[in-house]
This record gives structure tokens, sequence and C-alpha cells, in this order.
């Protein structure tokens, strides 16, 4: 402490403190005499003391509640313009001020623009009217302040009619950035909106949504409040209640509205952070009061208040929880600090302020830190007379530099030296130590495009009149048992993001997550949020995601949908998952199964064609065509049998045109040769000249081949041109792909199926009408058997194939070909080869000869007999005729007698036996 004695007589104490002013001159708070003078608006009293009794005259009162903070700005103030004036930025130009105490009014802050607005050198400090103010002179070229928003817009309004550049150090409301309402307004901070987007990034990063909102009810709070609820709403973040509370501390109203303010925060159980919007004043209350509630939530503080150290050293004050804020990026204000060591040696004769400041101290001198500052604040004007001022004060030098606000000192110093940079502008080629030689609407002019270094940084007004400046994210932390107000990050308005100097601070940022303040909770990824009846968004259920749906972050609002047809998820999935793709695949087990009996079915025509080879002169082969034909029924089944390798395996743009047309073109030959054989074996065992006839005129093997062939390759080329079967990726099954060949168009394939049908039926009744034909050498019969099994395979494929899907559905088709394959080769082929084998003793020319004669004779002697006569009584009947020859000598000697039903018996005349022998011959050369 230093002990200095400051001489002042007590009238003037009684004077300017205890009394209204009685002039002009008593209004001003601080002044200094200059070539240009500047004046400065700020709150140096929190209130301004209301008469009681009616009726009220338009006297303006005195003030209450000596605010440290703001007068450390109004020393900022002076020590810039003194530094400035002891430097060559003006050359020789002096600056003066003219500083008001606005008492938090608005009508007191008028009172003084007024006073700004007077003409230059009027003995009346009277303000002129006039319609045009562009060659006016008023008292002042340039103003700094005000300290609150709400003020701030009034005196705008009015020095706008001079055009009076104002630029402010601490108004934040965003609506003072538009220039049409504020045309000569500036400020050294960032508006309102950088500060509430700041908040809000804060709480989103924290994974808060569920917050409560207290704010002071003038312009300031409620334009605060109104841009914070926009930043909220686009975020996603709820206000669970917004609690309003008087402008000023002499409304009867304010300590109900604190407790009621009280109340619902301890109501919100679910509401763990309050954001504040109020001046320090009103903080101050609201925690004393939250203090005796043992509230214990996260503060998020604005910029009014986020630095104020007589808050942050309130008794208890940890018990509040954790206080978080944003304040006004600070410079090197170590010039200043060194001010306020040094300020004791000042003279106080034009400031007011600072005397009045001496007294306080003196008065409350006694008292701890917190407690002086409480006494400082709240000191009536009494107390202040009761000291007469003829004992020494008590002089701290730490007090002043403990109070200080880095942030609100460093814009305060910026303003004005941003109005001595435009000062400095001006006075380029005019001679400035005349008043007159610029007016404060020139000054406007030099003053937006103004360039002012800042830490070795430029800074510069936009076109809102707003400095993007950072702001200082500050957390409350206690150390060593006392609570300080530490720098956590720095927050850069023009990329929206936090910038942390080292991994300590940012443990703090992170430790703030521990926190939940949500209406519900947190939705995790794989679920989505429903939301409820409340009015609020932010309240909500969780749900399941569907399937085929998923959600990969924390409370999304809905589920996105997998990509394409490709991926899938579960209910409740955080991600999407690739489909399994399925195809019968060669190391399938039925693969396998299927792929051994076609292997099978290759050896066995191999087989097949080994012993027709090797017995190639037996009546056996000879009676099956010959070995070309059997050779190319045996190819036909063998690409058969290969058609069905395409069937398996990764489906191709090449397997899906190959298996089809394979398949139909070799089953159409192999067709077309049973069909020749069964055309042959009919007409050489048929004894009736009208059927011989037809079979004799239809029975052209090679072009009949060739046709019935080409007509199926004709079809085929048809549907590989227009529409081509293709790989198709099948979705019907939800978790897997099945790869599948698309035969391209049904009715195409329908067509290859039914004309192989077509065939298959035209042979069925030519082998039917054969079945009856030698039994050793009966290859009729056995082509119908293998048609009759072709017919059921496709009969029972055509539904089997149209209810199926999957990957086994090439599998279905496979098993119907290997079926009809088989069951064709084997009825055409296995009985010969048994034949062959097993029962070489009829595969003799003889034995053949033999059979096919006893064959022929009863087949002849069977139309001779059907081609009697009858008489007329009976010639409208169909004689059933009976053969009633014993034995083979019968019929050869012509032995043999028949007998029409009902008619006497007839010797029938029976073909001579070298007419049956001829026949006969001629059947056996014709096999």
């Amino acid at each position: 402490m230093a002990f200095v004695t400051f001489l002042i007589p007590c009238f003037v104490i009684g004077t300017d403190i205890a009394s209204s002013c009685q002039n002009a001159g008593d209004f001003v708070g601080a002044s200094s005499p200059g070539d240009i003078v500047i004046g400065g608006l700020f709150a140096v009293h929190s209130e301004m003391l209301h008469p009681e009794e009616d009726p009220i005259k338009p006297v303006i009162q005195n003030c209450a509640g000596f605010e440290i903070q703001v007068f450390l700005q109004t020393l900022a103030m002076i020590h810039a313009i003194e530094t400035i004036n002891n430097s060559t930025l003006l050359s020789g130009v002096t600056l003066g001020y003219e500083i008001y105490d606005t008492c938090a009014e608005v009508t007191k802050a008028m009172a003084s623009a007024l006073r700004f607005l007077s003409k230059f050198n009027s003995s009346e400090d009277a303000v002129e009217f006039k319609c045009n103010y562009s060659d006016y002179i008023p008292r002042v070229k340039a103003v700094t302040g005000a300290s609150y928003s709400e003020v701030s817009m009034a005196v705008s309004r009015l020095l706008a009619l001079q055009l009076i550049p104002q630029v402010s150090p601490a108004s934040s409301a965003e609506i003072l950035s538009d220039k049409i309402r504020f045309p000569s307004f500036f400020r050294t901070i960032p508006s309102d909106f950088h500060q509430t987007r700041a908040m809000t990034r804060l709480i989103c990063e924290s994974g808060w949504n569920w917050i409560g909102v207290i704010a002071t009810d003038d312009d300031n709070g409620r334009f605060a409040l109104e841009s914070f609820g926009v930043q909220a709403m686009a975020n996603n973040v709820c206000i669970a209640f917004k609690e309003m509370l008087p402008a000023y501390l002499s409304d009867s109203s304010f300590h109900t509205k604190v407790d009621h303010a009280i109340e619902k925060i301890v109501k919100e159980t679910r509401v763990n952070v309050i954001v504040v919007f109020m001046r320090q004043f009103h903080v101050l209350k609201l925690f004393k009061k939250a203090i005796e509630r043992n509230v214990n939530k996260i503060w998020i503080a604005s910029d009014n208040w986020s630095a104020a150290v007589k808050i942050s050293t309130i008794p208890n004050i940890r018990q509040l929880g954790t206080v978080v804020g944003f304040g006004f990026k600070s410079g090197d204000i170590s010039s200043f600090q060194e001010f306020l060591r040094n300020l004791h040696e000042k003279p106080t004769e034009n400031n007011k302020f600072l005397r009045e400041y001496i007294m306080l101290l003196s008065v409350c001198a006694h008292l701890e830190y917190h407690d002086l500052q409480t006494c400082i604040a709240n000191q009536s004007q009494d107390d202040l007379l009761e000291n007469d001022g003829s004992k020494p004060h008590i002089w701290r030098d730490d007090f002043l530099n403990a109070n200080v606000e880095p942030g609100f000192i460093h814009s305060t110093i910026l303003a004005v030296y941003a109005i001595a940079h435009a000062i400095k502008g001006q006075c380029k080629d005019r001679d400035c130590k005349n008043p007159s030689a610029f007016t404060p609407w020139e000054l406007l002019g030099e003053l937006k495009k103004v360039v002012v270094i800042d830490d070795d940084k430029e800074v510069k007004f936009d076109s809102h009149g707003d400095m993007s400046t950072s702001y200082d994210v500050l957390l409350w932390k206690e150390i060593d048992g006392h609570m300080e107000i530490t720098t956590m990050a720095e927050y850069d308005a023009e990329k929206g993001g936090f910038i942390f100097e080292d991994e300590e601070k940012k443990k703090d940022f992170l430790a703030l997550k521990k926190v939940q303040s949500t209406c519900s909770q947190h939705c995790r990824p794989g679920q989505v949020k429903k939301v409820t009846e409340s009015p609020h968004t932010c309240c909500y259920e969780c749900v399941y995601c569907p399937e085929n749906h998923y959600s990969n972050q924390t409370d999304m609002d809905y589920c996105y949908r997998c990509n394409n047809k490709t991926y899938w998820a579960p209910i409740n999935s955080s991600t999407c998952y690739r489909k399994t793709i399925y195809f019968l695949a060669w190391t399938d087990w039925f693969a396998i199964f299927l792929l051994l009996l076609s292997a099978f079915g290759v050896v066995l025509v191999l087989s097949i064609c080994v012993i027709f080879t090797k017995n190639l002169d037996t009546p056996v082969v000879k009676a099956s065509g010959g070995l070309t034909v059997c050779y190319v029924i045996l190819f036909s089944h063998f690409l058969i049998f290969l058609s069905t390798v395409f069937f398996i395996d990764v489906p191709t743009e090449f397997k899906c045109k190959t298996r089809q047309a394979l398949f139909g073109i070799s089953f159409t030959l192999c067709i077309s040769c049973i069909l020749i054989k069964s055309l042959k074996i009919l007409l050489a065992f048929s004894f009736d000249p009208k059927l011989q006839n037809f079979l004799k005129c239809i029975y052209k093997p090679i072009p009949t081949v060739i046709t019935c062939t080409g007509i199926q390759v004709i079809i085929c080329t048809f549907w590989l041109t227009f529409r081509t079967p293709f790989v198709n990726q099948n979705f019907s099954i939800p978790r897997a792909i099945i790869l599948e060949c698309n035969e391209g168009s049904i009715v195409a394939f329908g067509i290859m199926l039914g004309y192989i049908a077509a065939l298959a039926f035209i042979c069925f009744i030519f082998a039917f009408k054969g079945r009856k034909l030698p039994e050793n050498y009966n290859e009729a019969k056995f082509i119908t058997f293998g048609m009759l099994i072709y017919f059921i395979a496709w009969i029972v494929f055509i539904p089997v194939y149209a209810t199926t899907f999957g990957k086994y559905l090439p599998a279905v088709e496979i098993i119907v070909v290997l079926i009809s394959n088989y069951g064709i080769l084997c009825c055409t082929f296995l009985p010969k080869c048994y034949i062959i084998i097993y029962k070489q003793e009829t595969n003799t020319k003889s034995a053949f000869l033999k059979m096919v004669y006893t064959y022929s004779s009863k087949s002849a002697g069977s139309v001779a007999v059907s081609q009697v006569s009858l008489d007329s009584k009976s010639s409208s009947l169909r004689a059933t005729i009976t053969d009633s020859c014993k034995t083979e000598n019968d019929s050869v000697n012509g032995n043999c007698h028949f007998q029409v039903p009902g008619q006497p018996l007839i010797k029938g005349k029976v073909l001579p036996k070298n007419t049956a022998g001829t026949m006969v011959r001629k059947r056996v050369s014709s096999i």
C-alpha cells in the first residue's frame, strides 16, 4: 500500500457527488483540452437514482453503484489518448477528451449526446437546428462508447443526425451492424452473431441440446436472445426455458424475478447448462441467490461478464459449478498496467471518476478483496460525505490491476487508435489545429477505410462497421484455492472453430462433455430420433433403424438407406454390409453331384460308341440305322451333357448365351435323328399300302434332319440377336444377390422348348405305331418310352422352374436336361448294348431273319385277310378276323382258315409261299 494525501475540498464533494449537476460543466466526468476533442460514454455507475416524491421533475439525477471495470475503461481511453499525444502519430496535433457517465441509463446517455451535438465554442452549449449539417462543427469530432448496446442504439440514432462517428468497445448487439439504421456506428469487437454462434458451437461439440437461457429485459438482452435462438434452432439445440430479468436494479420486481429464475433452474433437473446474457451487477445478484440454493450447473457467460473479477471472487463461487464464457480477444496491455501503477500521481481536478474512486477506496480500505469490491459498488453518497477529505487516503496498487478485464481494455484502446488513425488521414493536407479543419462526417468516411496495426496484425472495419476479431474462450478454474479466469481456447470467428494452444487446455474442454444436458438420452448409432408430443425437437424417443437402413452418428433425425441394392443392413445397424453373392459354384456339393452325373453320361456315350464301333456289322447295329446315324445321335447326347457345364459357376454373358442354344440345337438334332429312325422302322414293318405310301413320301433322312435342326438354329439365332440372354442380379433374397442368367425373352425360350416338344411328340406318335415290332429289335417301343420320359420330365420342370428361385435354379434345369437326356440315351442304346453283350446268339443274321420273317408273315397274312370281300348282308360290318394258324409252317403252306363271326367257315386265300418270302426279303433288305 502507498499512502498519498489528496486535498479535496468538502464543497467539491457536495457539489459534484452528492447533488444533481447545476450546470453543463458539472455533467462531465473527466475531461482534457485538445485541438480535436473525442467524446466518451461509459456506464461508470450501474444505476441512476430516481426520486420518490411526486411530481417527478425533468432533472438529471445522481448515480449509484460504482463499477470498477467500467472505470478502468475510462482510464484506458485516457491512457490511449495520452500515449497518442506523446507519439508522432498526429504530428503535433493533440487530442482532448470529454468522458460522461451514462449510469447504464438511456436518458442520461442522451443528455450527454446532446452536449456532443452542441456547436463548438458555443457559450450556451446550444444544439442548432439545421436542414443541412454539412458545415456544422460540433463540440466533438467522434465518440467512444457506449458500454451497453441499448444505450448505443439510442445514442447512435442521435449522433447520426450529424454523422458523428461512434466507436464502441463493448456494444455487441447484432442489430447495430445495420448501416441503414446506424450509419455512423462502429465497434472494435465482433457482433453477437459471432458470439452466439460460438456459444452454439461449444454446446454442440459438448453434446448438449437441452439448455436454459437467462437475459436482461432490455434491447441488448432481447437481441442477444433472439440471435442465440436462431443459432440454436439451426443446430438442433432446444431452449428449455427463457427467463428475463428487469434491466434496472431499481425495478421493484427484480428480486422476485431472480427468485423465480432460480426456482426454474432448480426445477428443470435435466437442464445442466445455463446461458446468461446479463450485465455484471445482474449476474452478481443471480449468483448470490444461486449459491444460497446450492445450484450446481455449467454457466455459459456472455462477453459482458465472462472476465468479471468481482463475480469470480464471490465467496463459495465454486459451488455454482463450472463457468465457461467468451471474452473479447485481448492484446498487449502492459503499458496500461504500468499506467495504473502510476495512477496515484495523476491530478484529479479534471477526473471526477478518479476522485470518487479514491474516496470509495478510503472508505472501504479496511475490507478484504471481494468485500472491498462489494463495498465500493454499494457505497452510498452519505458515506462519502462523512469522509471530509482532510485525512490521508489509502491507495492500493494491486487492486485496479487485479480487476482489469483485458478484452474490454484492449478494445477500448483499439477504438481510440482507430479514431486517431482516421484523424491522421484527414490531417495529411489540413491544419488540424484548427477545429474547423474537417467535419465529423468527413472523419466518418476516413474511418471506414482505416487500418490499425494490432499485435503485428492489420485490423479494419468491415462493411457493417465491425472488426473481425476473435474470442477468447475463458474457463473459471480453481487454482490454489482461488478462482482464476484462464484462457482455454481461441474461437476463430471467420472459420467458426476452436484453437487450442496445448493438450492440457484441450483436456479441460473435453472434460465439459462429461456433463449431460439433454432432454432425452442420446440415440446411439443404429437408432434414430422419433419426436414425441413435446413441442421441442430435442425431446424424443430412440427407435431402431429398420432393415436396409442405418445411422452412423449419434442423435440422427433419420436413417440412411443403404446406397444401392448390393448392400443390406439388419435392424439397429450402424453401417451397411455388402450382400453375399450366390451362384451355383463348382465347389457346391450339389453342383459336384450333377457334374458327376454329366461326366458319367459322357463316359456312357463314349462306351456305347466303342461298343457299336466294335460291332459294326452286327444286325443290331445295322437295325439302329447304321454307324453314321448312331454317331450323330451319340454326338448330340455328348453335347447335351456338355451343355450342363455352362449352368455352373459365375454366370457370364458367354455362358448365358451358349448354354440354352447348345442344349436346344443338340437336343433338336438328337430328336430329328430319332424321328428318322422311327419313320424308317415304321416303313420297314408296315404292310398297310396307304401308310407305306405316306411314309415313303416323308422319309427323306438327310433333308429332314437338316431342316428340323435348321429351324431350331434359326430360332436360336433370332433369340440371341434380338433378345439375348444376359447376366442378372436377383435381389429377391434380402441379404443376398443371386447371380443368374436372364433368358432375355421367355417367349423365345418357350418357342425353343416348344419346338423340341413338337418334334418329340411327332417322334412319339410314329414310335408308338411301331411298338409291336420284333421283340429283340423293337427299337420303336423304347423310343416311345424315351419320349415319355422326356415329356414327364419337362412337364414337371415347368411349374418347378416357375416357382423356384435362388442359386439352385440352374440345378433344376440341369436335372431336367440330364433326366431327358439319360432317358432317351438309355432307351435308345442300352437295350441294343444288352443284346450285343449278353444275347449274342440273337445278334446273328439268321436269327434276325427268322424273327423278321415270322413277324412279316403274320403281318402279311393279316393284311390279306383284311381284304376279303363280304357278301351284301355283311358288307356294312367291319369283319373281325380270327387267324386260326397254329404254327409257322401252317402259315407258310397256306393251311389256314378264317372265319367271320356270324358266318359259315370260309377258306381263306393265303399268299403263296413264294410271295411271303419275297415280302420278307424286301423288309429285311429295307432294314
